[in-house]
């Protein structure tokens, strides 16, 4: 037994303080909640349900506790499995592992991890691994057979399993024996809501194939057959079919043959098809109740299938033959008579069936008699059960559960005497609560519970529960552990828990409260004998195999043996089993009622562990000493507590114990014994300040190490940079000498070189001509120069005026020279460009030209009107004699004639007018009557604004001293304004020879007569596509026009 650092909780609770229920469930809770489902008391295993996969099964694990002992890890159910075989390999004891707990406790599971440890870590080879196989196979089969849903748990064992593996002395399985106990066969024709029936007909129904199921006469839906639950056909995370098919593998694994599968599933059938077998009311001549079949289709096909007389087997499920000494009697049965015969048979069939099965399961596992073996146990049992309504099922399973007790107590007592005895300690007699006088109660031969249940069942005369209750209420009216309303009422106490029909035993686990009803029934257990007489008579082997006392060769009027004398016949066997091995104990905890991960439910569990006794398991455990170990273990843990055994020791284990004990003035000789091999500590308070010191003393210790380390590494540091400084010094003092020692070195040979030049060059100045240098650098120069020339001559661009290419200078020396003549080529391509054009193609492109320096990223109208040669014209002047009269009496031709719109000063509207732009003045007449409205001269024009968007709008600005702009300025819109006021401002400069000055602005101020008015110009919504402008007064000096 060891503490480990990591621990969550106490992970032995006979370390546990205080020993008391709560305490221990806060303990079981933490470890539950940080996902730590086993804890051990002592070498008992509790294992809690975590109802999800968790990471902590497989190979590897199986590899990491196969190699330490029992305490070194953490408690894990693989360390149990593994010390019990070690126990019977190393030490050739025969072992048992008990598996107990409630359904849904995990006790199925555990009995799995158990048996693939053993299967994982055993000998290997053909054989062996044949028989470990066949051994693991049987669990699905006996699961699909005698496994059902329940409310508590969807995968519930509805009997109890202790198998057998015998080993031969190498280790190695040689086989096994499976033992049944107490198959709940009622659940074959009755389930209480939200249960199943056995996993093996809904599997057989969802996995079997059409062909299949043809040949049992089988449907496929659930709800077809009365003895399956309607409301429940299907679990959730189960799937039937899939199942099917494992269950048949795993009997083809185990040795039964196709044709002994069949017959299996076809009796399987056999028991479905009877629940829906209906029976009704007849009456005979004499007016007696009788039964018939309502539809003898059922009965037919149960005949076919199975090679029976369907009216043989009719006349066995409605009548009854009774034998007397002289002759037979045929009762007719009624319709609750035949129903319970029916029920009967399907439950007989079933339940021979399944030990059937378990007899060939035996058959095929079974180990030579001539062989030595070595025998390991797995016994999953019902746990204790305490129910609304126990009856006699709940009765003998407790009463399994008390002898399980009682064993539990005298083998633990036994292997504490024993080591005390080994290790030289005197045994001290240790209180106890003995539970032999509630066995005693339930199992005496002459007067216990059972041997009256047995008496009342065989007794002639009227026999009930209620003369059997009677019976137990004179015989243990004074008994301590038996309660009834009868002693009660003697006693004078009122307990309205307790009915009339009901009896309490005081269990070691608690008082449990059973219903007498149906106790003489369960407890016979009887098949009529014409119904085992029909089933021998059938032609199916397996059927007729199942009810050898159907052969009226061998048939006895012997009454068999009761239920529950065969029960305590089975338990008897089984108590000497356990006797003869050595136990090992697997407490299975359900966390939940709800099967939910992370839940913990504290009254659930504190119930559990009532009814599992754990918290006397450790007072017994606690009654001598809770703590030993062997002394190597133990020193090598605590030595550091001792400046004698740390670092070394070279003593004795004992020696070294004794004076690391010694040296620890809170350890007294009264909780301290040392036997041959271990040292024993009382309390685990003693324990816990051994913990504490050597806690104490590792953090001590931990902190020396710690200075050791830093000084270590910090003189390590500094060596290293020490080092580290004078190889780079080094390095570096080497590298800036060969740095000059080699600009040394290029000097003297640079000086050499020229003194060498100098001197050849004064040797030898009279065998050259002078200046050769220059003309021969001269002539190189002018080579080149011709070679670029004529390179560029054979590579000139094209002329177009437009084409930019221009070859690259093929030196650098000509790149000045290369951009020179890219320049003058180009001009002489536009001047080449410009003598092909007429005088008014000329006079056009400076027009454009003039444009371009007014609007060019000015105004947004320009970019458009750039490849729209000017008109000039846009009235048609020659076919207007009128305007042409008008406009011949100014001065030179017109520049441009255009209808425009001019804005009212008042008002905003606009009005049309056609403008004629001659070399002298600008003319605005009347669009209808052609007559002259207004003539301005260009020496009277101050200037023009307009916008930068793209409207047509413009002011016109008016000198004020001229005769025409007293009246003010003009504010006009344009549809080919960019040529307008190009070809206004060409001839206001030919005029006057001045610029007339062109603003850009959104805002600008008009002189109207009335005074000045600023006109403020915004955009329309999407620029205001159609081309409308309107015009907003803002108040007596603003204008508001939008374009």
């Amino acid at each position: 037994m060891t503490l480990r650092e990591d621990s969550v909780g106490v992970e032995d609770l006979v370390l546990l303080e205080p020993l008391e229920e709560e305490s221990m469930l806060k303990n079981l809770q933490l470890r539950y909640e940080n996902r730590e489902i086993y804890t051990y008391i002592g070498n008992v295993l509790i294992s809690v349900n975590p109802y999800q996969q968790l990471p902590i099964y497989g190979p590897e694990l199986i590899a990491k506790y196969q190699e330490c002992t029992f305490y070194e890890l953490k408690p894990h159910i693989y360390a149990l499995a593994n010390m019990a075989y070690q126990s019977l390999t190393s030490r050739d004891r025969d072992q048992c592992i008990l598996i107990t707990g409630e359904s849904g406790a995990g006790k199925t599971e555990a009995s799995k991890l158990v048996m693939s440890y053993v299967a994982a870590v055993c000998g290997k080879g053909e054989q062996v691994n044949l028989v470990k196989e066949q051994l693991l196979q049987s669990n699905p089969v006996l699961e699909a057979f005698g496994n059902a849903k329940t409310i508590r748990n969807d995968n519930s064992s509805r009997f109890g399993k202790y198998m057998d593996i015998e080993f031969d002395f190498k280790g190695s399985p040689l086989g096994g024996v499976i033992t049944n106990y107490l198959l709940e066969k009622s659940r074959v024709v009755k389930q209480l809501k939200g249960e199943r029936n056995f996993h093996i007909f809904y599997q057989l129904l969802a996995g079997a194939d059409a062909q299949l199921l043809k040949a049992l006469k089988l449907e496929r839906d659930t709800g077809g057959y009365a003895y399956l639950n309607r409301e429940v056909s299907r679990v959730d995370g189960m799937d039937d079919a899939s199942n099917f098919q494992s269950v048949q593998s795993a009997m083809t694994v185990i040795g039964f043959s196709e044709k002994e599968i069949r017959w299996v599933l076809e009796v399987t059938a056999l028991v479905l098809k009877l629940g829906n077998v209906e029976l009704s009311d007849e009456f005979q001549a004499n007016g007696i109740s009788a039964s018939g079949i309502s539809d003898g289709r059922g009965v037919q096909e149960i005949g076919e299938m199975m090679g029976l007389d369907s009216k043989e087997l009719e006349r066995a499920l409605c009548s009854r033959t009774m034998a007397t000494a002289k002759e037979k009697v045929v009762t007719a049965l009624n319709v609750v008579q035949a129903q319970y015969a029916r029920d009967a048979l399907a439950k007989n069939i079933y339940s021979r069936l399944f030990n059937w099965i378990v007899n060939r399961i035996n058959e095929s596992i079974k180990v030579g008699t001539g062989e030595m073996k070595k025998v390991m146990g797995v016994l999953d049992i019902y746990g204790f059960e305490i129910l609304e309504d126990n009856s006699f099922e709940q009765f003998v399973i407790n009463y399994c559960n008390e002898k399980l007790q009682q064993v539990f107590i005298e083998l633990t007592l036994k292997e504490e005497q024993e080591e005390y005895k080994n290790e030289g300690i005197p045994w001290k007699k240790v209180d106890y609560f003995d539970n032999g006088i509630i066995c005693n109660l339930i199992e005496h031969n002459q007067r216990g519970i059972l041997a009256m249940l047995d008496e009342e069942c065989l007794r002639p005369g009227v026999v009930s529960d209620t003369t059997f209750l009677a019976k137990l209420n004179q015989l243990f009216s004074k008994h301590d552990y038996y309660e009834s309303k009868v002693t009660q009422n003697a006693q004078r106490q009122y307990d309205h828990t307790m009915g009339l029909s009901c009896f309490r035993i005081c269990h070691y686990a608690g008082k449990v409260t059973y219903n007498v009803n149906g106790f003489i029934d369960k407890n016979n257990d009887l098949l009529f004998r014409d119904l085992s007489q029909a089933m021998w008579k059938a032609k199916h082997p397996l059927l007729r195999s199942l009810f050898p006392e159907g052969d009226p060769k061998q048939a006895s009027h012997k009454r068999p043996p009761t239920a529950g004398a065969q029960f305590k016949s089975s338990v008897a066997v089984l108590m000497k089993n356990l006797y003869a091995k050595n136990p090992n104990y697997i407490r299975c905890i359900k966390p939940n009622e709800h099967q939910k991960r992370g839940q913990f439910s504290w009254e659930l569990v504190a119930t559990q562990t009532r009814y599992l006794g754990l918290l006397e398991n450790v007072r017994v455990r606690r009654a001598g000493y809770a703590f030993r170990q062997r002394y190597r273990p133990f020193l090598e843990r605590y030595r550091l507590l001792s400046r004698s055994t740390w670092p070394r020791w070279n003593g004795g284990d004992r020696e070294g114990v004794e004076k690391i004990l010694g040296e620890l003035t809170t350890c007294t000789s009264e909780e301290i014994t040392f036997g041959k091999t271990k040292i024993f500590i009382k309390s685990p308070n003693t324990l816990f300040f051994l913990e504490e010191q050597r806690r104490l003393r590792i953090q001590q210790l931990a902190t020396l190490i710690q200075k050791i380390y830093r000084g270590w590494r910090c003189r390590t540091h500094y060596q290293q940079m020490r080092k580290s400084q004078i190889l780079i010094s080094s390095w570096f003092r080497g590298t800036k000498q060969k740095q000059r020692y080699g600009k040394m070195k290029a000097s003297a040979l640079l000086i050499q070189a020229f003194v060498r030049g100098w001197k050849a060059r004064k040797d030898y100045r009279k065998y050259f001509r002078s200046g050769a240098a220059l003309t021969l650098s001269s002539f190189i120069y002018k080579s080149l120069a011709q070679k670029f020339l004529l390179g560029l001559k054979n590579n000139l661009p094209s002329t177009s005026v437009l084409d930019k290419k221009w070859p690259e200078a093929p030196y650098k020396c000509f790149t000045t020279a290369n951009r020179e003549l890219q320049l003058l080529h180009h001009q002489w391509k536009c001047k080449k460009f410009r003598d092909q054009l007429s005088p008014k193609q000329a006079e056009l492109l400076r027009e454009k030209l003039c444009a371009s320096e007014l609007f060019k990223g000015k105004k947004a109208a320009y970019p458009p009107s750039v490849p729209i040669p000017f008109h000039g014209d846009y009235v048609g002047l020659r076919g207007n004699p009128k305007l042409q009269k008008l406009a011949s009496g100014e001065e030179g031709p017109v520049l441009m004639a255009e209808t425009v719109r001019k804005v009212n000063r008042g008002n905003g509207k606009t009005s049309s007018r056609t403008l004629l732009l001659t070399k002298g003045h600008v003319i605005l007449t009347d669009s209808k009557k052609s007559q002259a409205k207004t003539v301005i001269g260009l020496e009277s024009v101050a200037g023009v604004s307009v916008t930068s968007f793209k409207d047509g709008l413009f002011g016109l600005h008016l000198s004020e001293i001229s005769s025409v702009g007293s009246k003010g300025d003009f504010l006009l819109v344009s549809e080919h304004v960019v040529e307008l006021l190009t070809k206004m401002y060409r001839a206001v400069l030919d005029t006057t020879q001045k610029q007339l000055p062109v603003t850009v602005a959104e805002q600008f101020s008009l002189r109207f007569k009335e005074g000045n008015v600023t006109v403020k110009v915004i955009q329309g919504p999407a620029g205001n596509a159609s081309g409308k402008l309107s015009c907003k007064k803002k108040g007596s000096h603003g204008l508001e026009v939008t374009v």
